[in-house]
């Protein structure tokens, strides 16, 4: 079975004591936090595929892809 896709759309914070805060818009209280954008930006990644399977767990609706 193919494995769905999903996009969201991604804003990176940079903090004033280092690093940079990943947040996901579409899906509330996706936020994550990396050292380095490249870090930011697998730790989002992570973030939304664990958002998506608790949502399909528990039988919530997926918002909208961005």
């Amino acid at each position: 079975m193919a494995k769905a896709r999903y996009q969201y759309r991604v804003m990176f914070r940079t903090e004033p004591e280092g690093g940079f805060t990943a947040m996901v818009p579409a899906l509330l209280g996706c936020v994550t936090y990396g050292r380095t954008l490249e870090e930011a930006k697998e730790m989002a990644k992570d973030a939304i595929a664990g958002y998506v399977e608790s949502l399909k767990k528990h039988n919530e609706p997926l918002p909208a892809s961005s």
